[in-house]
């Protein structure tokens, strides 16, 4: 697992602006993991979960990651990245910009790299922290999703 950069409070996160944190472990997403999210959500369109159709009528022949399930890996991925200390929750804002850019065969495994963008000091002593994100597929030249996402992080 990667050393996260540590950050003492979330007042100090400041002084990271701008800074890359590295790139987290590979994540394989095997199709238990599909079909799980498919359940959660209740997605279950055959390119992700019917095997057998995928294999013979999808352009790359197998089942292929929901886009939302790479995303949704964002805060686990980013917590090998980052910790900041003294505070008392992170939440997420939201995502301003998200592109899918390639797809993730079930099989594959995926990490992703992060870079804080921008820290906007809020009232109350929170901070509001920008990230960039990317997922890599392990082979593949294009990054399965870059994003832009906010958090929040309360004292």
């Amino acid at each position: 697992m990667p050393t996260p950069t540590i950050v003492p409070s979330p007042s100090a996160i400041a002084d990271y602006a701008g800074r890359e944190l590295g790139v987290s472990d590979w994540i394989a997403i095997e199709q238990d993991r599909i079909d799980a999210f498919a359940g959660a959500t209740g997605d279950r369109q055959w390119i992700h979960c019917d095997v057998e159709r995928a294999r013979r009528e999808s352009p790359w022949q197998q089942t292929i990651a929901h886009g939302y399930l790479v995303i949704a890996l964002a805060p686990v991925l980013l917590d090998q990245l980052l910790r900041v200390e003294g505070g008392n929750a992170a939440i997420n804002r939201g995502i301003d910009k998200m592109r899918f850019s390639a797809p993730v065969p079930a099989g594959s495994r995926i990490r992703m790299r992060a870079r804080i963008k921008s820290v906007r000091a809020l009232p109350d002593d929170r901070v509001r922290v920008a990230f960039e994100l990317r997922f890599e597929v392990e082979g593949s030249a294009k990054p399965a999703c870059t994003a832009s996402v906010n958090y929040f992080y309360l004292p």
